[in-house]
């Protein structure tokens, strides 16, 4: 039986802000190790019999879901959902377009597995239940009383598995204190292992609403450079419900498998300092820190020196526009700031001070009254769209590589020290046609300087015109 990774790649990530914001979530940032939490979660499957991943991800992080699959050769499937109706419809949509009804592995990008072997192990263990028909769920042997996550009740023993007995929510510390000592419980890591029309099967029994909104969706999937597209009006209609909500807590079908893998969601700073190497004093540091008389802290820094004197329990992380100074028994209430944020309509709840598009990237060196200075990144062989601004003008610099611009009628190359300028209401795009990257400073002026002051005719990349 084949095994069609299902990946479930939205998901804001804002309780690690401020290192994740909305237009670039955790699943796309490296927090643990040398790849991003996509990749991570894409690579272990190595040691497993699979076929080509589905992706699941919303429009707004399509091109980094392409480019981080692209750049370890694992690209698959990726199926774009228009708006955000939950798990249950997510993996709808995955088992109504695979064929041959193969086991589907359901997978957050998001997740830490630190015993890649215990982990396959786990799976295996899985595929004999979910080939005979069970819907299965991977239960966490927890390592504490962690009142951050749901629980999973086992019941009866059927060798590589137990049935399910109850789903619970996440408890007060008592009660997940007196689950950990029944060793009955596990946590709810999310993760899933069953054929596709299994759960087609429970789906229609319980939620058929769900089922039938999602099979017309997908009646003319459409095929969009590397994305699947499937009828953004159809989908809207759907009900929006998680996974467990509307098939695992009402079927008869579900079964849980242990798995003692290292796992985490990374769902707060203080989950990432557990994971994380210390040094002797318990603190675990990212960039140029200098700690004094400092314990059980993480401290994290883009570029600026963070020294640390005299503190404990702190989480400190610096990015380029923000600075966030945090308890670890706080770490929680960092939502709250971001929800404040939004409120405030600032953009560093949503946006880095480098922002990443599929041609590569800007990084926001300075801003004022009527200018703004930016260092662009083209990718080698990357163009931006042709496009036109109607309230600010444009001064580039070639600071390395080679630029191909196009400047009203005129196209030319720019190389290291040269430079063009570009009137607002003047038709222009830039192309990178070297084989390394294009960087050059951008100077706009003028009395408007928003993205959103952006009117594209052509785009490679099909991004509709703002």
């Amino acid at each position: 039986m084949s095994i069609v990774p299902v990946i479930m790649a939205g998901g804001s990530g804002t309780r690690l802000w401020p290192l994740s914001r909305a237009a670039h979530p955790k699943q796309f940032l490296r927090l643990h190790g040398e790849d991003t939490m996509l990749q991570a979660t894409v690579k272990r499957l190595s040691g497993l019999d699979i076929q080509s991943s589905i992706t699941i991800c919303n429009e707004e992080h399509r091109f980094f879901v392409a480019e981080q699959l692209r750049e370890i050769d694992k690209l698959g499937s990726i199926i774009l959902e228009p708006v955000g109706r939950n798990t249950a419809p997510a993996i709808a949509l995955a088992a109504l377009t695979v064929k041959d009804d193969p086991l589907l592995l359901v997978l957050a990008a998001d997740h830490v597995i630190q015993d890649e072997a215990a982990f396959n192990a786990a799976v295996m263990r899985a595929i004999p239940l979910a080939e005979a028909g069970k819907l299965v769920t991977f239960g966490i042997v927890p390592s504490e009383p962690d009142t951050g996550y749901g629980y999973i009740k086992r019941g009866n023993d059927l060798g590589e598995g137990f049935t399910v007995d109850e789903f619970v929510e996440k408890p007060s510390l008592e009660v997940a204190q007196g689950y950990i000592s029944s060793g009955e419980y596990y946590w709810n890591s999310g993760m899933f292992l069953f054929r596709a029309s299994s759960y087609i099967e429970e789906l229609n029994k319980f939620r058929p609403d769900i089922l039938e909104q999602c099979k017309a969706s997908v009646m003319d999937v459409k095929a969009d450079l590397d994305f699947l597209r499937i009828n953004k009006e159809t989908f809207e209609s759907c009900p929006a419900e998680s996974i467990d909500y509307a098939v695992m807590e009402k079927t008869s079908q579900a079964v849980v498998v242990s798995m003692d893998a290292g796992w985490s969601d990374i769902g707060s700073w203080s989950s990432l300092w557990d994971i994380s190497e210390k040094d002797g004093d318990g603190n675990s540091t990212h960039g140029d820190v200098i700690l004094h008389n400092t314990h059980n802290s993480y401290v994290k820094t883009d570029e600026r020196l963070v020294a640390a004197i005299g503190v404990n329990d702190l989480v400190i992380v610096s990015t380029k526009d923000a600075l966030m100074v945090a308890h670890k028994d706080s770490v929680q209430d960092v939502k709250i700031i971001t929800a404040n944020l939004k409120a405030r309509s600032r953009r560093e709840w949503e946006l880095n001070h480098e922002v990443f598009r599929p041609w590569g990237k800007y990084d926001s060196i300075d801003s004022g009254d009527r200018y703004q200075v930016k260092r662009i990144t083209v990718k080698p062989g990357a163009k931006l769209s042709v496009q036109m601004h109607h309230h600010r003008s444009e001064h580039w610099v070639v600071v390395c590589g080679t630029a191909r611009v196009t400047n009203g009628e005129s196209t030319f190359l720019l190389a290291e020290n040269e430079s063009t300028y570009i009137q607002a209401g003047i038709v222009h795009a830039l192309e990178n046609p070297g084989k390394v990257d294009l960087e050059l400073i951008e100077v706009q002026t003028g009395l408007y300087l928003g993205e959103d002051d952006i009117v594209r005719f052509e785009d490679i990349y099909g991004r509709v015109t703002q």
